[in-house]
């Protein structure tokens, strides 16, 4: 089965021109500024899976909302809980500094870092 759509694809597939235009990244139409493989910070990366955690988590409120008055006390229980298991997820990562733009404080500070004037807060 994993074969046939392969064997289907070379032979559908143009066999020429397979260079120039057709190896440059397509970012939405606009011409591609650069090379496609830099390097990002990791930091837009955290952000995001932080952002896809809460956002699909709260996605669950609402078909909840809509049928909370038929569902009574024990559906109001549940997602006190569910809320207050966001809210704790919510704290965990404010203190650990993952909503920080830019870290000044790193734990393991070593080669460029290391040089960074920042004064300990007591």
């Amino acid at each position: 089965m994993v074969v046939v759509p392969l064997f289907i694809q070379s032979l559908i597939s143009p066999k020429y021109n397979k260079g120039g235009s057709k190896l440059k990244s397509y970012e939405c139409g606009e011409v591609p500024e650069g090379s496609a493989w830099i390097k990002f910070n990791v930091r837009f990366y955290v952000i995001a899976l932080i952002f896809i955690i809460f956002d699909v988590e709260i996605v669950f409120m609402f078909p909840w909302a809509v049928v909370f008055q038929e569902l009574g006390l024990l559906a109001f229980v549940e997602m006190f809980i569910f809320l207050l298991i966001l809210l704790v997820g919510f704290a965990y990562v404010w203190v650990k500094g993952d909503l920080d733009w830019v870290k000044m404080k790193m734990k393991y500070a070593h080669g460029r870092y290391s040089k960074l004037n920042i004064k300990e807060e007591l």
